[in-house]
Parts: structure tokens; sequence; C-alpha cells
């Protein structure tokens, strides 16, 4: 403080010098000022108007203190300060003295004395106790000095107007820096005492504690930061279900102000078949009860349905009687909407699972049949020929579906590789009509085709871009009655070629349609009607699409009213940043895993690391124990799944050597034997989990998604 304490006493004096009385014209001038227990008068007497007993009259009213000739020389103002204070040893004085000197001790209230530099004369003890000084410590420091730095300006703006006579007196709420540094809040008063001639003014000062009022001040303002910040609507209630109070969070979930909001009914937000919560809840509130994370339905302004969670607390006054409720109110309509999304994708993924597993056991009974057939030994050669055919026709089925799975899986993955070549607008349809004319014709559909700029080049995976083509015709195909109509129709621009496929087929409902390329996604009306399919055709189109940089729109007028599917492409591909922005299709569970497959069952790991790889997982298969270690160690997959009964070294040695390695992984025993002392065997060799074969699929998916 000691680089503004010495000015502050400068201006100080300075102020003081300018408003004192320079000739004996000034020694009649009075001046008064209140302490809490009387009034002070300066004039050729000093008097108190406190209530005190006349020695000589008997009578009760002001008292001259004593005759206030002014005494020369330095003592003049500390005389000054001993009559007001009762520390003169005068007779004049006697016991009234002693006994305003109590009051001014004892005072309920902070007084000090003050003199024209600024400096305190003298202290009671409550003023004292304020600043946390002694009363011999506290005298010779500056008013300015005690004054926290913030409220400097302030205090010294209002002392030069009491000096230059604007005003007789001034209150002002500021802080004191007491004696171990902290602040203390008060609400000073301060009255000018005038000097007589040749004397120095005096300031007398009260100083009424405020820190109580203060910190609940800064308490009451702190709450109301918090609740005006706050995400979540707070509002209070009374008993009736009276609004109250209403935070902005509140008028942003609910859409009213506050203005519009307080005084009326809460039951404005709520839906009328959540009506009966109100008074279930005003009933428990009434009891004292807390209702906390209470989900349910509330109506915005605009009529819109929200999912709050709800905690509510009763408001007691002083008494503890309860007033009212403060209820806070958590938007948590989008948790909401993606748990349902979970679920949905949940289920979506289960139907997907069982359309799989149908669509591959399908094939199975006409190969085992035609095999059987080309067996027999009164087989015809034709009838060989015909096995043959069906088992071929079968395996290229499944092999369609498999490559459409490591297709989608590959995009969700973004590790799908385009081969980009110059191809024309024309070159693309053929090669998709060849290959989805088949199913078109198998169902006897008339199919039109309008073509503009045949001959208009693009660069981008002629296969790919074609297959997008196909995926669509096959699946207007799938979902038009017989006989029904489709046609293709193509243009080319200066940027962008568009195609769009066109059917008079069962058509989409408008809440489908954002939803017909998600991954598993098929209508459920379409879905009895289609002839198979894992419904990821169009998932598969629109991320081949995404991945030239185009996109697919779906367009319906609802059911009954056909479809129409229109398809976008640049001309040229994008640059490889721009294909790295492209989004994805989205991922049937985003954690993706590193898993080794160990299996002497050829055919058995490799169908399961397909199945993991559609999920989105990296698989490395090994067919024998050495195979498997080397794989573990250049793969140091999260999990391996390890068949028992490999050749050589059989899975339990492998699982004691990984686990020999020291490394983290979560080992899975895949074995034909179940038996108690089985599963005991392969949790001694260090297996985490066991598995009898057959294995369900579903498990081991769920254990990657879980753990």
């Amino acid at each position: 403080m000691a680089p503004w304490r010495s000015s502050s006493r400068t201006s100080w004096a300075r102020l003081a010098a300018e408003a004192r009385p320079g000739s004996s014209s000034a020694s009649r001038e009075s001046s008064s000022f209140s302490c809490g227990m009387g009034t002070f008068a300066a004039e050729s007497r000093l008097w108190c108007s406190a209530p005190v007993q006349s020695s000589t009259a008997g009578q009760t009213g002001p008292m001259p203190l004593r005759h206030a000739k002014p005494p020369a020389g330095r003592r003049r103002s500390t005389r000054m300060r001993d009559e007001v204070t009762g520390r003169h040893g005068g007779t004049g004085l006697g016991a009234s003295a002693r006994q305003l000197r109590a009051m001014f001790s004892q005072a309920a209230v902070g007084i000090a004395i003050v003199d024209e530099r600024g400096r305190v004369l003298d202290a009671n003890d409550k003023a004292c106790a304020m600043l946390g000084y002694g009363a011999d410590e506290l005298r010779g420091k500056t008013v300015l000095e005690l004054t926290h730095p913030d409220d400097v300006e302030r205090t010294r703006e209002q002392i030069a107007r009491l000096i230059q006579h604007e005003v007789t007196s001034y209150t002002i709420e500021k802080r004191y820096v007491r004696r171990d540094g902290s602040a203390t809040w008060s609400n000073t008063t301060v009255t000018l005492l005038r000097g007589l001639p040749g004397q120095g003014h005096q300031f007398f000062g009260i100083l009424q504690p405020l820190d109580d009022r203060r910190q609940n001040e800064e308490m009451r303002n702190r709450l109301a930061a918090v609740v005006n910040s706050s995400d979540d609507a707070i509002i209070t209630k009374t008993l009736d279900g009276i609004i109250t109070t209403w935070n902005p969070a509140a008028e942003r979930m609910y859409g009213y102000r506050a203005d519009e909001a307080i005084g009326r009914p809460v039951m404005m937000l709520i839906p009328e078949d959540h009506a009966e919560e109100e008074p279930a809840i005003l009933q428990r509130l009434r009891r004292g009860e807390h209702v906390d994370h209470y989900e349910t339905v509330r109506r915005r302004r605009d009529g819109t349905l929200i999912h709050v969670s709800l905690s509510v607390s009763p408001l007691r006054d002083g008494t503890g009687r309860v007033i009212g409720a403060s209820k806070i109110a958590r938007d948590i309509t989008r948790q909401k909407q993606h748990e349902a999304a979970l679920r949905d994708a949940d289920r979506r993924k289960d139907e997907f699972l069982a359309t799989l597993a149908h669509e591959l056991r399908n094939p199975l009974a006409p190969i085992r049949q035609a095999a059987a057939l080309a067996g027999a030994p009164g087989a015809s050669e034709e009838q060989k020929r015909w096995g043959h055919e069906v088992i071929a026709r079968q395996v290229r089925h499944m092999s369609a579906l498999l490559d459409d799975l490591l297709d989608i899986a590959r995009i969700t993955r973004g590790s799908f590789d385009l081969r980009p070549a110059s191809t024309t607008l024309g070159a693309i349809v053929d090669a998709a009509l060849e290959t989805a004319r088949p199913t078109i014709e198998a169902r006897r559909h008339s199919l039109r085709v309008d073509l503009e700029h045949r001959e208009a080049e693009l660069v981008g995976d002629p296969l790919r871009l074609s297959q997008v083509l196909s995926n669509l015709l096959t699946n207007a195909a799938k979902y038009t009655d017989p006989g029904g109509n489709i046609a293709v129709r193509g243009n080319a621009g200066d940027t962008q070629v568009e195609l769009a496929v066109i059917d008079d087929g069962i058509g989409i409902a408008p809440e489908m349609l954002p939803e017909v390329f998600g991954m598993f996604t098929q209508v459920k009306s379409a879905r009895a009607r289609s002839d198979g399919g894992l419904g990821i055709g169009l998932a598969l189109a629109r991320g081949l699409a995404e991945l030239h940089g185009g996109s697919i729109e779906a367009r319906s007028e609802g059911p009954g009213r056909g479809s129409e599917f229109i398809v976008r492409i640049p001309r040229r591909l994008p640059d490889a940043s721009t294909q790295a922005e492209t989004p994805a299709a989205p991922a049937a569970d985003s954690a993706s895993r590193t898993v080794l497959i160990a299996d002497d069952n050829e055919d058995a790991a490799q169908t399961l690391a397909m199945l993991l790889e559609v999920f989105g997982h990296r698989v490395a298969v090994a067919h024998d124990g050495e195979q498997a270690l080397r794989c573990f160690e250049q793969m140091r997959p999260e999990f391996a799944l390890l068949d028992i009964g490999m050749p050589g070294m059989d899975g339990y040695e492998v699982a004691r050597r990984i686990r020999a390695l020291g490394r983290p992984v979560t080992l899975v025993a895949l074995t034909g034997w179940g038996q108690a002392t089985d599963k005991a065997r392969a949790m001694q060799a260090g297996f985490d989990r066991h598995f009898t074969k057959p294995v369900d699929p579903d498990r081991i998916v769920e254990l990657l998604a879980t753990h």
C-alpha cells in the first residue's frame, strides 16, 4: 500500500487546507454530527445532546462539556479529541465525560476520529475489532491506508465533497483492509468537524459492519449466476402449482419467456395423458419428500413433446414449513432418441443375422441333394450335369452374398480401394442391366431405358459404378409385384452424371425414407414380399456412390405409389483428400477389435473370419499352433480364438506359450469337448473363456463387443 498511501495523505491535507477557515469570521461557524448517542456541536462550546442530568440545575438536556476557548499551539486538536472522548482530566467534565467516554468505547458500532491529514486520532473498541488492530496500533494510520485499494478513489471523492462544503456528511459502503490483509465491508458515515480559527478540521466516522449482509448478497448473487447459467431448467412453484421463478434454460427448453410463465400453473407444460403426475408430486412435496430423476414427458410452447428428467425438492420458510417447491428439469430427448436408435440397431442386427443364417442355409439343401444325385450309381450323365449346374449356381449365389458382406465391411472400415478408369455412361448402364436382367425377367417386369448422352465420359471404378445401378435395379425388381414396370433414366451434365431407377412397386412410407439406406434395413411390408436378401443392397450402393464423391436419394409418395432412386456421380473422381473426407456407411459396431483365429478346419476358420470382418473387426487366420504363435507375435491381437484339437501343438500349449509372453489378450477356447473337466483344463492352461462347438456366432460377436 505504500505507493498510494503517501499521495493520499497529501491529497487529504490539500483538500483540508483549502476548506480551513482563514479568519476570525469563521470562528462562529457550527457543525454537527450524529454518533448514535446524540448530536455534537462545535461552536465556542462543545455540546452533547445525550440525555444526561445537569449537576447544577437538576435538569435533563444538552450539557456543555466545557467552554471551548480555542487553545493554542500543537495541543489544540488533541484537546478537542480529549473533550469528545473524555480523556482530558479537567474537572469541568467529571462524571459526564466519563459517561460519554464509556458510551464511545462500548458503542455497538465502530467510531473513529480522524485529523485533517486523514490520520486516526482515536477509535473505539468496535472499530478496532472490525479492523483487527489494537487502539495504539490504529492511531496514526491513515483512512486511505486502511481502505481497500478498489475503494480509495470513491472515498477520496466523498471526502473532497465534504471538505468543499458540498455536503455536511456522507455515507458509503466500502471495504477496509484488516491487519491480517483480509477485507471487511462497512457502511461508513463520515461528518466533518470544522475547526475553530487557526485550528484544523477533524472527521468523525461511524462504521457499521456489513460482512454478514454482503456475504448473503454475494451468496445470492452466486446462486443467481448458477441458476441463470445452468443448462437445466430451474423453476420454483407454490404448493398450488403456480410458477414463481423461471430461469433462461427454462425459456430455451419450454419456449416460454419468464414473463409468460411466471404466475401461470405448471400444468400448462404437462400433456393430458400425464396430468395425474403433478398432483402426486405436490402431495409428496407437502409431506417434505423429494422427487429424484423422475423421467416423463412435457410439452413445449409450440406443442412438441420432449423427454425430461425431473428432480423436485420442497422449499421451506424460516420455521421449516413447506411453502413451495424447486424443480430442476433436464432435457433428455436426445438421450431417449439415442437409446431408441441403439435398440433399433440391435434389433436390425439380430434380424440381419437371422436373415444371413437363412440365406446361407437355403443353398445347402440343393447343393446336398445335387451332390447326392451326382454320386448316385444310377444317375444319368444329364442328371449329373444338372446336379453340377445346381451346385455351381448355388455357390455363385453364396459367393455373391459373401462378396456383398465383405464389400460393406471394407467400406465401413474405410479400406475399400476403387480402381478408377475412363468409362462411359452407356457402358455403366449396359453392365448393370446385364447383371439385373435375369431377376427382372424372372418376375416378368417391363423395362424401359431412356438414356441421353450414352457416350458421355466419366472417370470412376466401372465395376463398382455398375454395381450401384444393378443393386437399385434388383431392389426395384424384388419389391415390385410381378408384371410391374421399371424404368432407367440417365443424363450427363458438365460436372456430374445422373441416373434414376423408377418403379411402380410397393413404395416407401415417408417415415422410412431416411432409413432405407441403413445397414440391415428392410421395410417391414416389403420383407414378406421379397424373394430374399440381406437388406444391405441399398447400404452398399450408397457406400459405393459416396466413395466416388456422389450420392443417392430415395423418393416415394407412400405405400403402393412406387419408388424412385436417383444417383448423382461426379464425372471426375475427387482427389485423395476429398475421398478421405467422404463419410462411410455406419458400422454395426464401432468398436473394432484385432482377432486371431486358429483352427485346422480351414473352412470353419475362414467363415468365422469373414463374419467378424463384417462386424468391422480386423482378423488374422492360422491353421496350426506354430502359425498361431507367429501370427500372435506379428499382430499382437486383443482376442485369440483357439481350436483345442489342432495337430502338433494343440490349443492348450499355444495358450500357455502366449501367456508366457506376458502380453494382454483375451484367450477363448473353441472345442468340441464340453465337459466340466474340459473347461477346467482350459482355464488352467490360461484361457479366459470356453466355447463348445458348434459356437453360436452371436456369442462371439457379443464377446468382442462387451470386453
